[in-house]
């Protein structure tokens, strides 16, 4: 049964970001709020829970995860970015953009893309994420709450608990986040190229 912790948007209560943190440290899986919509997440080095996200929303091994990360510090720790791309990302972050990027060796390959050994990387503009971010001290893989067969994603903290209860460990809930995921935009080939559009305008990279 996934525990339920109703945050503040505007100041969200330390000690309930800190029991939250414990349980992903303890490789829970959680479902939280972003500046697009819901997440699901779990520890960088957590497999299981990787495996977890794969198995609510049906992904394959193609599947692109997404490192979400607290600032530019952090997410060059796990992907190269050269001038031109930082400028281009820069312009853009924080926000609700997700650019898929090659990989450091911080990056488990398990995490990688198989043929392109790139990952998602993203920098979100929402309070409660980054306050999560700065309490856990690393990114939160993450995946879009979409489940299979679904038109959109989960908008509400209560209907994600009773959807999900079963296969979560936890539900942060700090207020609709709407209900558009990010837009993807990838530069493994060192282009830009828009793979999704969704809540960040993506005419800047077309």
């Amino acid at each position: 049964m996934a525990r339920y912790f109703d945050v503040h948007p505007q100041n969200p209560q330390r000690r309930a970001l800190g029991q939250v943190v414990d349980l992903l440290r303890e490789d829970g899986l959680i479902a939280y709020p972003t500046d697009s919509c819901f997440a699901l997440g779990c520890r960088l080095g957590n497999q299981r829970g990787m495996e977890r996200i794969r198995s609510i929303r049906s992904l394959d091994h193609r599947h692109h995860f997404t490192l979400v990360c607290q600032d530019f510090a952090q997410l060059g720790q796990f992907v190269h970015i050269d001038n031109a791309v930082f400028r281009a990302i820069k312009a853009s972050t924080p926000g609700p953009y997700t650019f898929i990027l090659p990989a450091t060796k911080e990056v488990p390959r398990r995490l990688l893309h198989a043929k392109k050994k790139t990952v998602g990387a993203r920098i979100p503009d929402h309070l409660v994420t980054q306050a999560l971010l700065a309490e856990l001290g690393e990114p939160i893989l993450s995946s879009t709450l979409l489940l299979p067969d679904s038109g959109e994603p989960l908008t509400q903290g209560w209907e994600i608990k009773e959807e999900l209860d079963h296969v979560l460990d936890a539900v942060v809930d700090s207020g609709d986040c709407g209900v558009e995921p990010t837009t993807v935009i990838d530069y493994s080939s060192g282009e830009a190229e828009v793979v999704r559009h969704g809540a960040g305008d993506a005419t800047r990279f077309e």
